[in-house]
């Protein structure tokens, strides 16, 4: 099982537009290709907030299910209408939990 990690910092223009980006997070990523858990969370604290404006974990059976995914048209389509225009910062991790 791999999950893997995710975390954005918007750009300032876009900051005040969080809660929907975070809502199409939680609306397209849990039905792509290969995904078999999406959590998606917004700062709970103000150490966190001044770091990160959103964090998304998505969980993988394999990784070439990973793989397969990050290469789905659809999910191509979103990271570059939905994400690229307003993150200035992002950090994406994977870890194989077993």
């Amino acid at each position: 099982m791999i999950e893997r990690h995710h975390y954005f910092r918007l750009r300032a223009e876009s900051r005040g537009q969080r809660d929907q980006i975070a809502a199409a997070c939680r609306d397209t990523l849990p039905s792509l290709p290969g995904v078999r858990a999406c959590v998606v969370g917004t700062p709970a604290d103000g150490d966190s907030e001044a770091a990160w404006d959103l964090a998304v974990t998505l969980r993988f059976a394999t990784l070439p299910d990973l793989e397969a995914y990050r290469a789905d048209p659809a999910h191509r389509s979103f990271v570059e209408q939905i994400l690229t225009p307003h993150v200035e910062v992002k950090k994406i991790w994977n870890f194989d939990i077993g």
